[in-house]
């Protein structure tokens, strides 16, 4: 009707119109009496729309022999931008129609084996990602999760909630990787260390909890996690132990990644259980699988602080909020103060760590946070034996979710085992191990006089900042950490060289099985040509064959500050080089007025740095901001100097 009435009041508008094939964010039913998209476009056609514009996932599907008019523009949907532009400026109503299943609507299907799956998988290099979040930006995608690094916030794919849409491989960075029919490594139950299954054999029985008529659990998390199977778990162990139980699944729009709760209540079979939702302030037992969603308002209403215990995940997983803004953090304390202080009791573990860890997926986490309220007794009107026969008829990953059960028992019990540290290199805590690690990092990177024009100016920063405020070491470590980071930017020699110095194989061959074909997404700078549409130039897929090339370009690297390079005249590298002269000058012009007042501007100002992240013309824009933001801070700490001797 709306497009109806556009057409006959003839004014300039371009709807477009989403065919995705199923109301696919709330359980994917069919859409009742579904065109198909040949039909749609002739009743728009018939409605008097003259320009109809067709972008697709797959437009190879629609030949001239699938019904679509000649005139109708076919293209990839990577083009929807270029074509909105273009119909800005078309006389008359236009349509755009975007052909597509909705990302979590396929992963259902693949699920169920109604639909193929994708032989490819995307994989982050971590050590080439700058963290600067444009993959985010191109896809809004949450399975890109941030990973908290030595050298910052990075970024990687979470490959059990990946819908594999690869609309995140339209960020411009050379650090995403196709790895091709590459199975997910996991981890292998049998390599498990003999220590683990004795503590689990010798767990005791858990300690007896009181019982009341009722037990009423409510379980929280996202999308996509296992929440409602949890649920539906309890249930069944109930029915298998001769209770009653009722069960309710709130998912609203949250098929993936939003908010679920689930409602579990369980009572004597000859007790009736009043409504299958637990009363507010009436949980006995919360399974908190996600800190988010457990300290909102939706789920502190159920929950006493006199009656409720909480099991906890502390896991953060991203939501939309880091979608929008790649820079959010949470305040993991706050969100854990919140639950505590609203229930009577907080068990809390970092059960989606100890699922990746032991069995290779975080999928386990929640009945990792099933076996602790086990074990803790929170359960007590059920058996273990019930509970595991309910997982076995489920049918799905039977043995790993039973030990992921039993891992959640011993957490309750033995925690340390299943924490103990994997020999990664701590972040370094102390300013000294911050300067040794990024003075090595700096001499892998170029030379140990390179290393040593670091080390220099950091000394002085160091000296500077403990005349006026002794015992204070926020100036020396700002610049320690941003020096180091503009120094070593990732040009050609620094990316081949992050790509085959064995780090890379390395977690390659922690994710994925045997050693499956890849290619690298690059935009070699002699070769890659500017996208029309986007302005950007465009990364070409290369295979593995590209890494002993890459090997020789990084033992290159002495070429980097001389004229012989020939990557050093490109407008990247000259933008690197003046960030690093730029930042110099700044740091001089804070040494020579340095003050206890001016003290926090200069901090700010040697952070500035940070913000500066990703490649190309993403690093770019980046870089510009931040230069204007240093004009106000550097005016800013001129004034506090100069306000000072003026009094």
């Amino acid at each position: 009707m709306a497009i109806r009435q556009a057409v006959a009041a003839g004014i300039n508008i371009t709807y477009k119109i989403l065919y995705n094939d199923a109301v696919a964010m709330t359980g994917g039913q069919p859409i009742d009496g579904s065109l198909s998209v040949p039909q749609l476009i002739a009743q728009l056609r018939a409605e008097g729309v003259r320009k109809i514009s067709l972008v697709s996932d797959a437009p190879e599907k629609y030949t001239a022999a699938s019904d679509i008019p000649a005139d109708i523009e076919v293209a990839h949907r990577n083009r929807f931008p270029a074509i909105q532009k273009k119909l800005r400026d078309y006389a008359g109503v236009s349509v755009i129609i975007y052909d597509q299943t909705c990302a979590s609507e396929k992963r259902r299907r693949r699920k169920r084996g109604k639909m193929d799956e994708p032989p490819r998988r995307l994989f982050i290099n971590e050590a080439v990602c700058e963290g600067c979040g444009d993959c985010s930006v191109q896809s809004s995608c949450a399975s890109i999760e941030p990973v908290e690094t030595e050298f910052g916030r990075k970024r990687r794919i979470n490959q059990s909630s990946c819908n594999k849409d690869y609309s995140c491989l339209e960020g411009f960075c050379p650090s995403f990787v196709s790895v091709m029919n590459g199975d997910l490594a996991g981890a292998d139950m049998a390599a498990e260390p003999p220590e683990i299954g004795a503590a689990i054999a010798a767990l005791p029985a858990p300690a007896a909890q009181p019982v009341h008529d009722t037990c009423n659990i409510l379980i929280t998390g996202i999308g996509g996690a296992g929440v409602t199977t949890v649920g539906a778990l309890l249930a069944t162990a109930a029915h298998i132990d001769g209770l009653a139980a009722a069960t309710l699944d709130m998912t609203g729009l949250a098929q993936k990644g939003g908010a679920v709760l689930s409602h579990v209540r369980i009572g004597a079979a000859d007790m009736p259980i009043n409504g299958p939702q637990v009363p507010e302030g009436q949980a006995d037992l919360l399974l908190a699988g996600d800190m988010v969603v457990s300290a909102g308002e939706k789920t502190l209403t159920h929950v006493d602080r006199r009656r409720t215990q909480t099991v906890l995940n502390t896991h953060l997983s991203p939501t939309a909020a880091f979608i929008e803004n790649t820079r959010t953090k949470y305040d993991a304390a706050e969100m854990t103060r919140t639950i505590a202080g609203n229930t009577a009791r907080l068990h809390a573990l970092e059960a989606t760590q100890i699922a990746e860890r032991w069995l290779g997926d975080g999928v386990y986490a929640n009945m990792i946070l099933l076996g602790m309220a086990y074990q803790r007794g929170l359960l007590p009107m059920l058996t273990r034996d019930a509970i595991a026969q309910a997982i076995g008829l489920n049918g799905t990953a039977v043995a790993q979710n039973l030990r992921a059960f039993d891992y959640g028992r011993l957490a309750a019990e033995q925690p340390d085992i299943l924490y103990r540290a994997d020999n990664v290199h701590p972040f370094p805590l102390s300013l000294d191990g911050l300067i040794a690690r990024r003075r090595k990092h700096l001499g892998d990177y170029q030379d140990t006089a390179y290393a040593d024009r670091y080390s220099r100016l950091v000394a002085r920063v160091r000296a500077a900042e403990s005349r006026i405020r002794p015992g204070h070491t926020a100036l020396a470590e700002a610049v320690a950490r941003n020096y180091a980071k503009l120094l070593t930017y990732k040009d050609e020699f620094e990316v081949a060289r992050l790509y085959t110095d064995g780090r890379f194989a390395d977690s390659l061959a922690r994710q994925f099985k045997g050693k499956p074909k890849i290619k690298l997404h690059i935009s070699p700078p002699l070769v890659a040509r500017r996208d029309p549409d986007t302005g950007r130039p465009r990364k070409i897929a290369v295979g593995s064959w590209i890494l002993p090339a890459f090997k020789l370009l990084a033992r290159m690297k002495g070429l980097r500050q001389s004229p012989l390079n020939p990557f050093g005249w490109s407008a990247d590298r000259r933008l690197e080089k003046a960030l690093i002269a730029e930042y110099e000058d700044a740091i001089e012009r804070i040494l020579g007025r340095l003050t206890a007042e001016n003290h926090e501007t200069a901090v700010a100002i040697a952070n500035l740095p940070d913000d500066i992240r990703g490649f190309g013309p993403v690093k770019q824009a980046a870089a510009n901001a931040t230069r204007r933001r240093a004009m106000q801070l550097l005016s800013q700490f001129t004034a506090n100097r100069d306000l000072k001797e003026a009094m």
